[in-house]
């Protein structure tokens, strides 16, 4: 018997109005503001005329180059932008950057935080530093980690700071943006054209791609002592926590020269054995996709090339006990698109989706069992297990449609449905069926399971309630068996993001509390709720000092674990 309960933290937000055109935001793009929506001035920093350090040959080189982008830019200012490149729906609002902010103590306290609460939670986010020149895409902001430390003494510390990625570096010391927006621009033939301009400015040693071009905004892991932000375009980046609460960009972090390719945002690490897995996918050329895992120590294994006929968009993947599982979905890069004039990012109606089935110590690809599951497009995994009595894997993930409508401007409604695939290793079938009865469908995106439980049978998932999309209106708990949702409302005209679950010291599978930034669009103010996982009853706020955008993935490091970060 499938119920719902629903527990307000306020009353049940309005939805937003954006400030373009259209009454409703475009599928995959954020919403704008209400046009009487206080809005803050943009927190972007402009083009300034630093000086370069350049030989004759690279000045003209670079006056050359710059005309062409100007020519480049004024051709692409005569054309309306689709939503999901057009910065002024895709940073509007509270999806607008902010600038830095060193540590502020002693915060603003409502109720009491909880005394098992010690250590630092952290949560990634896309944040320009540089007014977007051309398209921007939301996913194309340089990242920023917002910090809020909880001390023994019962007080709580905020910071947030940009990761000093090798492109945002580079692009300081110019005081200006010149590397390309992966999303934002680089579909047709202005993408090919930025792409010719970007190779050509490396070329003359006007910048230098060979460290990364990655933002390292999407994805958080605490793994070996290490604190790393990711994104699947790039290596991680090392960001130690200072014993202020103050965030320290170390370096792009290559595993002490172990790893050699890029790593998606979504690494497992396993909590009974401590070892980390990880994806890299590659969209040029062969092996598109490649799996590695990392012992506890952090010794990399060898590299198990996955053959694929054309590069999959791989944004996640699962593990069980023995397993990895990896999805591959009908969402594919194809560069070619660009030269007919549209998106790199295609939806392939002639492919069917699957999932891949790896022993987690194979030794190659011939191990990998595929089974076909049609018309799947999980762009978030939230555990994995196995059933040994039926010989099946079962798979927990939310099924969005049309698969492609982040990327790509459509009309459809998006529908992001909680879902159980249940792939069965004797039949090579799998079934899905929809967790939540239809009547209570909503959409559910971003969130975790119980991480001391990864891999294993979980009964319960903390999810994002992506309404009205795409902002978060709150979070659900659903019962993954009974298929029973519990919400948490964040409050009138109060929306937040990911919820993260931080378990107590308990065999009890929902004991512990849920963290979630929340921003008031009517007042303007952003605080941090901390909620009772058990009952969903909030048992402390903390007021922030600085407005937090939405933004994506987090994690929570103990006092613990802070103490032993290396360095």
């Amino acid at each position: 018997m499938q119920q719902e309960k629903v527990v307000e933290g306020g009353s049940s937000p309005h939805p937003a109005q954006p400030i373009t055109t259209p009454k409703k935001p475009s599928i995959g793009a954020p919403a704008a503001p209400a046009t009487q929506e206080k809005k803050p001035k943009f927190h972007l920093k402009k083009q300034s005329n630093a000086p370069k350090k350049w030989n004759p040959i690279q000045k003209a080189a670079a006056a050359a180059l710059d005309i062409v982008e100007q020519a480049l830019n004024a051709h692409e200012s005569q054309h309306p932008l689709p939503k999901t490149a057009d910065p002024r729906v895709q940073i509007a609002g509270n999806f607008s950057p902010v600038p830095e902010l060193p540590v502020q103590k002693n915060l603003p306290v409502e109720g009491k935080i909880p005394d098992c609460i010690r250590g630092v939670y952290v949560r990634n986010g896309a944040n320009p530093l540089y007014e977007p020149v051309a398209g921007h895409h939301f996913f194309d902001g340089d990242g920023m980690i917002h910090a809020v430390q909880f001390h023994t003494d019962g007080s709580a510390s905020y910071a947030c700071r940009l990761t000093e990625t090798n492109r945002l570096v580079q692009e300081k010391a110019l005081g200006r943006p010149i590397f390309p927006k992966a999303i934002g621009e680089l579909h047709g033939h202005s993408g090919i054209a930025r792409l010719l301009l970007f190779y050509s400015r490396g070329l003359f040693g006007l910048l230098d791609h060979s460290n990364g071009i990655g933002v390292a905004n999407a994805g958080l892991i605490y793994f070996n002592n290490h604190l790393l932000a990711m994104s699947e375009d790039d290596l991680p980046y090392h960001v130690w926590v200072t014993p202020s609460g103050d965030l320290k960009t170390v370096g792009r972090y290559d595993f002490n020269g172990q790893l050699q390719s890029t790593m998606i945002a979504h690494p497992k690490v396993d909590p009974v054995t401590g070892e980390m897995f990880a994806l890299s996918y590659d969209v040029v050329k062969k092996p598109y996709l490649k799996y590695f895992w990392f012992n506890a120590d952090g010794t990399k294994s060898h590299d198990v090339e996955i053959n694929f006929d054309a590069p999959t968009m791989m944004h996640d993947f699962a593990i069980t006990e023995n397993s990895v599982i990896i999805p591959d979905s009908q969402v594919v890069f194809k560069l070619q698109e660009m030269i007919r004039g549209g998106s790199p990012v295609v939806y392939d109606k002639t492919k069917t989706s699957r999932f891949g089935i790896l022993p987690r110590d194979a030794k190659n690809s011939d191990e990998i069992q595929w089974v076909d599951v049609p018309d799947c497009f999980c762009f978030h995994l939230w555990n994995a297990w196995e059933e040994p009595e039926t010989d099946e894997v079962v798979v927990i993930g939310s099924c969005m449609t049309p698969a492609d409508s982040i990327f790509n401007e459509c009309d459809e409604n998006l529908s992001s449905v909680l879902s159980e695939i249940r792939l069965n290793r004797k039949t090579g079938k799998s079934v899905r069926r929809e967790i939540l009865n239809p009547a209570e469908q909503v959409n559910l995106e971003a969130g975790m399971v119980n991480r001391n439980k990864l891999g294993r049978k979980t009964r319960f998932a903390y999810l994002a309630i992506a309404e009205p999309w795409p902002k978060v209106s709150g979070f659900a708990k659903v019962d993954l068996f009974t298929g029973e949702i519990k919400k948490f409302i964040y409050g009138d005209d109060k929306y937040g993001g990911e919820p993260l679950f931080l378990p107590k010291q308990s065999d009890k599978e929902d004991d512990g509390y849920i963290l979630s930034f929340v921003h008031d669009e009517k007042n303007w103010k952003s605080e941090l709720q901390i909620v009772d996982a058990s009952n969903l009853e909030l048992v402390a706020t903390v007021k922030l000092p600085s407005r937090v955008p939405y933004g994506f993935h987090g994690t929570f490091i103990s006092a613990k674990d802070l103490q032993r970060q290396a360095y």
